[in-house]
């Protein structure tokens, strides 16, 4: 048990430095109120990975996290925001966008909201149709036929 509390308190006493240097470098670059809007701007626009439907600026996970730490990186090495969404389109593909552009492999996408939409309204029309029927031919009146013989049946009851 004291070798274990003793490799926990060792890995720790090595990693805190780094995430000191860490928290001291995103400080120095959070002080710069372009590169902060920039990296707001960039944010929005990537998707969290792990929430996925939030963007990395609105989400607290790891790896938005992770993703936020090297926008800034990158912003701070004087890469544009183009070559920058391109490298995590490369990285992790159309899915970290917040918006995907239209692609053939997107159109499901873009497309199918509308789709739904337009085959619910079919749906409603078709069914709204078909009650409106049925209700009109329960609503016509009996022939002459029918009302002598429904009340036959009438009087038959009635005799029991």
């Amino acid at each position: 048990m004291r070798r274990l509390l003793a490799v926990l308190l060792l890995g720790m006493a090595l990693n805190l430095p780094s995430a000191f240097a860490s928290s001291a470098t995103e400080a120095a670059i959070a002080a710069d109120p372009v590169t902060e809007k920039r990296l707001q701007k960039l944010s929005e626009e990537l998707r969290c990975l792990v929430c996925q439907n939030q963007n990395i600026a609105d989400s607290n996970a790891e790896l938005a996290q992770d993703l936020r730490r090297e926008v800034r990186t990158m912003i701070k090495d004087g890469k544009s925001d183009k070559e920058i969404i391109d490298f995590m389109v490369t990285r992790y593909g159309d899915f970290v966008l917040y918006r995907p552009p239209v692609q053939g492999n997107t159109l499901l996408l873009w497309g199918g909201p509308l789709v739904l939409l337009i085959v619910g309204i079919i749906a409603l029309v078709r069914y709204q149709r078909r009650r409106a029927e049925r209700v009109a031919a329960e609503d016509k009146p009996l022939s002459a036929d029918e009302a002598s013989r429904a009340e036959a049946l009438l009087k038959e009851l009635d005799n029991k």
